[in-house]
């Protein structure tokens, strides 16, 4: 077994050094996490996980059941968004823009740069292997993200943008609006942006995220070397994590933790960039666009800066990092630590970055701030750049180090030199870069609102046909069902099949699920957890059922709705054989995709390392069983009483990946029962590790000692944690297995229904 790998309850953040104009403030507190007490006498309560580390912890499923939006169940946000004039809101976001505060002036007079750097970094914390971060809830409004250092000062950009927010209340929500912010920022400078969509829904409490094992922010202890390896910096980047060090979006831009070596830039950005889901040509687009308006701040030491916004005391109404030098502001901010503009039009879009790119040689220097940055070797004859608030002042261009790999790097060089010579092309880049940005964790485009939304589907979206032809109606499920129950399919067959289907779901970037029936295509057809033989015999009946009802009927039957109807069909019949009698909701409407229409190696990024549903944990699992448990039934959106109760029935139905036993506590396999947690309370049974399988359990009789069932650890967790099992006793009392019965068929329902976007 894998040592359990704590996800802790305040975690730390990643954001984004290499894009737009600032990143990591010098004066940040260098304790990190948990160095100011939450009172003075430190009589904080302390989590069942203070005292026993090892012990499961389900915080993040308690999530999923706490309602905590202010604007109640019933509020339509989609609804609500619609009904705004778009036109209005955004010139109303220009005019914030150009509305210089004296409490922290505009750079050149406009925030062009700070809105652009605020949506980049809302966003920018997304990462591609579990779909976490990202802009959709607004997260960066809380901690840890909002007190990262790599988002110093962007405190103030949402301030102020709060008057927008303010006149607009609930029809317009935070995560839209900062995303709304840079793309009006990015016009106002002369820019055509591919579009924006409405429909991010706002968060109400922080999310639950493992960001990375340091104990302190700006450190990084999460690369390896790589098999081979014969440089100084380590690439090989820890599963799952993106930025490069805690408390970053993406790569320290002075260079690998500090160190101003070019091509070794190159390879960390190209690693976290990929981790975030970008190939070479968007990462290029995105550094390239990002600093092209804008400008690194770094004017004070970083003594000067105080503490971040989570240890700030109370009078200061959640602003940090106060800078003690000079006026504090405008001429005197600092940010990262970093000084300087790139371009001679820092609020107005141009080609002038990769002109200076290419155009001069460069020599490293160091900001007032002592960050590390690169100035034109004749630096003294090329003063070109306009000061922020001097007029009559002018810089040499400043480049970073990760800048120097846009160059050097033989891979970015190659696409950057075509764009120097052709700029529109890098613009038409950086317009489908940044739009997939800023909108990759908002899921299937079905979810879009508002009227600037693209046409155009990008298979980033895990894009989906139009349906052909009206939806089936109930007698034609009536029909199909008799076709299913007729194909000689088994309860266990059909379940694994819809499960399979559905389990790819994840509710952090809202990708995956059983619409499209892409689990008949590559690559999720050969996963061997989906016992690709069975598979095929499964998805191959419901083809045949499909063409025969399609062939005599107006409307037409998908195989994705046929693969859901069909777990719906083996529950109802597993459930009668109980004595039971259970009505699956089905929801019909699904559609077909193609493999032209599938991004494999986005897809692969679906399949999960572990699925404890089936009794499923595989050698690429970052976590020990139970922990990956209640990932995947957080990914699932479910509660605590859900992962339970759907456990119990996957085990009763038989539904384990390759027919496995384990954990199936019952002399009736396929007949829906409460079966494994009668059995498994059962103090009759004696458990132990078994001596000839790893991460296996045999349970024998107390009295004779005869091998009664197999277990796994995920099956004996619901019996030895106090929380899971209070639930599973629940289904175990006498006469509890009618309640096990429908709480199941709606636990299901839930999980068939998780990506249908269309239909919400």
């Amino acid at each position: 077994m894998k040592h359990l790998i704590k996800l802790p309850l305040v975690a730390a953040t990643s954001l984004l050094a290499v894009t737009a104009v600032n990143a990591t403030p010098p004066g940040f507190n260098q304790g990190g996490m948990g160095t100011v007490p939450m009172n003075a006498k430190g009589e904080n309560p302390r989590s069942v996980q203070h005292w026993w580390p090892e012990v499961v912890d389900l915080q993040r499923l308690r999530q999923n059941e706490q309602i905590q939006d202010p604007l109640g169940e019933d509020f339509d946000y989609a609804e609500a968004f619609a009904s705004l004039d778009l036109d209005e809101v955004k010139a109303d976001v220009a005019a914030a823009m150009t509305d210089s505060k004296e409490w922290w002036p505009a750079d050149y007079g406009s925030y062009t740069g700070l809105f652009i750097r605020l949506a980049w970094h809302s966003a920018g914390a997304y990462r591609s292997g579990d779909g976490r971060g990202g802009s959709d809830g607004g997260q960066i409004r809380f901690e840890p993200l909002n007190s990262w250092p790599d988002n110093g000062n962007l405190d103030k950009a949402r301030r102020l943008l709060w008057p927008v927010k303010q006149k607009y209340g609930r029809s317009l929500s935070w995560a839209d609006l900062i995303v709304l912010s840079g793309n009006v920022a990015l016009e106002e400078a002369g820019f055509k942006t591919a579009g924006f969509a409405g429909g991010r829904v706002d968060d109400w409490q922080p999310d639950l995220v493992y960001w990375g094992p340091e104990k302190k922010f700006l450190t990084s202890s999460r690369f390896s070397k790589r098999p081979g390896q014969t440089g100084e910096t380590p690439q090989e980047l820890q599963e799952t994590l993106g930025a490069s060090e805690l408390g970053l979006i993406y790569v320290n831009p002075e260079g690998p933790e500090g160190n101003m070596d070019i091509l070794e830039s190159g390879e960390r950005i190209r690693t976290t960039f990929g981790r975030m889901g970008m190939n070479d040509e968007e990462t290029a687009a995105l550094i390239i666009g990002g600093h092209t308006l804008g400008k690194n701040h770094g004017a004070s030491k970083k003594e000067c800066i105080g503490v971040e916004p989570a240890a700030a005391p109370v009078q200061a109404q959640g602003f940090g990092w106060k800078n003690s030098c000079g006026t504090g502001a405008g001429p005197d901010a600092t940010t990262s630590g970093l000084e300087g503009a790139w371009t001679a039009t820092p609020i107005t879009w141009s080609a002038n970055y990769l002109e200076n790119l290419y155009n001069f040689e460069w020599r490293e220097t160091r900001s007032p701030a002592g960050a590390g940055q690169w100035i034109p070797v004749n630096a003294d004859q090329l003063e070109f750049v306009p000061d922020a608030f001097d007029p009559e002042k002018f810089h040499p261009p400043v480049m970073l180090t990760t800048d120097l790999a846009m160059r050097y790097d033989p891979k970015y060089g190659a696409i950057t030199k075509k764009w120097a010579e052709n700029p529109e092309l890098m613009d038409q880049a950086f317009a489908r870069a940044w739009f997939k940005l800023t909108h990759r964790d908002m899921g299937p485009s079905a979810r879009y609102a508002g009227s600037q939304a693209p046409a155009e589907q990008y298979s980033w979206q895990d894009p989906l046909p139009a349906a052909s032809t009206e939806v089936i109606n109930a007698s034609d499920i009536a029909t199909l069902k008799d076709a299913i129950r007729s194909s000689g399919l088994s309860n266990s067959d059909l379940v694994r099949t819809a499960w399979a289907s559905a389990v790819t779901y994840r509710d952090t970037d809202l990708r995956g699920g059983a619409n499209g029936s892409r689990i008949r295509l590559a690559p999720q057809k050969d996963w061997a957890e989906n016992d690709p033989g069975m598979l095929a015999k499964v998805v191959g009946a419901m083809e045949g059922i499909a063409a025969d009802f399609n062939a005599s009927s107006p409307r037409n039957v998908s195989i994705a709705d046929l693969i859901v109807l069909g777990g719906a069909v083996a529950i109802e019949n597993a459930a009668k054989a109980s004595g039971h009698s259970v009505t699956v909701d089905f929801t019909p409407g699904r559609v077909d995709a193609t493999q032209e229409m599938t991004d494999a190696k986005g897809i692969e990024l679906l399949r999960p390392a572990a699925d404890a549903f089936r009794n499923f944990y595989s050698a690429a699992a970052r976590l020990t069983p139970t922990e990956m448990m209640v990932d995947r039934a957080d990914l699932l959106n479910l509660t605590v009483a859900e992962m339970t109760v759907l456990i119990g029935g996957m085990r009763a139905l038989d539904a384990n990946s390759g027919g496995a036993k384990h954990g199936v506590f019952t002399k009736a396999p396929g007949m829906l029962s409460n079966d494994f947690f009668v059995n498994l309370l059962d103090m009759g049974t004696v458990w132990a590790p078994s001596a000839s399988e790893e991460g296996v359990f045999e349970g024998r009789g107390r009295s004779d000692g005869e091998l009664k069932w197999t277990a796994t650890e995920v099956d004996l967790v619901f019996g030895s944690n106090s929380e899971l099992r209070s639930v599973a006793e629940v289904y175990a009392y006498a006469g509890g297995e009618e309640r096990f019965i429908k709480d199941f068929a709606k636990a299901w329902n839930k999980v068939m229904m998780l990506d249908r976007f269309d239909v919400k």
